[in-house]
C-alpha cells in the first residue's frame, strides 16, 4: 500500500470548499470524474458512521468516517466494496485494501484554502487514481469559487 497526495489552491474559504466537498448536490458534481452518477450514503457524515460510496449502478464502496472536524478535516476508513447490491468485507480481494485511508485537510492559504487529499492506494490503483484525483479536484475548485 503507497499513500498518494494531490493538493489543489481554491481562491474560497474553507467553509465553501467544505460544503462543496460534503454537500450531496455538489457532492454528486465533482465526483463525475471517479464515475458518473456518483453519490454517497451517508448519517450526514457523522464521526464513526458507516458511508457507502456509489456509482449509478450500486456498485462501490463501504467506508467509515473516522474523523469529522468541520472545515477542517475528514478521514474515511475503507471497509470493503458492494457488488449487485452485496457488501463484501471478507474476501481476500478486500482484505487486500481493507483499513486503508483517504484524508481531506483543508487550510487557510495565500488568501484561499489549500486542499490535501492523502490517499491509501494498492498498485494496481495507482494510475488510475492520479489521472483522477485532479480531474475531481479541478471540479472541487471550479464549484467553490463559482458558489
Amino acid at each position: 500500500m503507497e499513500t498518494l497526495t494531490y493538493t489543489t489552491h481554491i481562491n474560497a474559504p474553507r467553509q465553501k470548499v467544505w460544503q462543496t466537498l460534503w454537500d450531496d448536490a455538489s457532492y454528486r458534481q465533482w465526483t463525475v470524474p471517479f464515475a458518473e452518477g456518483c453519490y454517497a450514503v451517508t448519517d450526514n457524515w457523522k464521526e464513526g458512521t458507516k458511508v457507502l460510496f456509489l456509482a449509478s449502478n450500486g456498485d462501490g464502496m463501504v467506508s467509515q468516517v473516522a474523523a469529522n472536524k468541520p472545515n477542517e478535516f475528514m478521514s474515511f476508513r475503507h471497509q470493503g466494496e458492494i457488488k449487485d447490491g452485496v457488501e463484501d468485507t471478507t474476501s481476500e480481494k478486500v482484505k487486500q485494501w481493507q483499513g486503508s485511508k483517504e484524508n481531506y485537510t483543508l487550510t487557510d492559504k495565500d488568501g484561499g484554502t489549500e486542499l490535501v487529499i492523502d490517499m491509501d492506494i494498492a498498485e494496481a490503483y495507482k494510475d488510475y487514481f492520479n489521472d483522477t484525483w485532479p480531474k475531481a479536484l479541478a471540479q472541487v475548485k471550479k464549484l467553490s469559487e463559482s458558489k
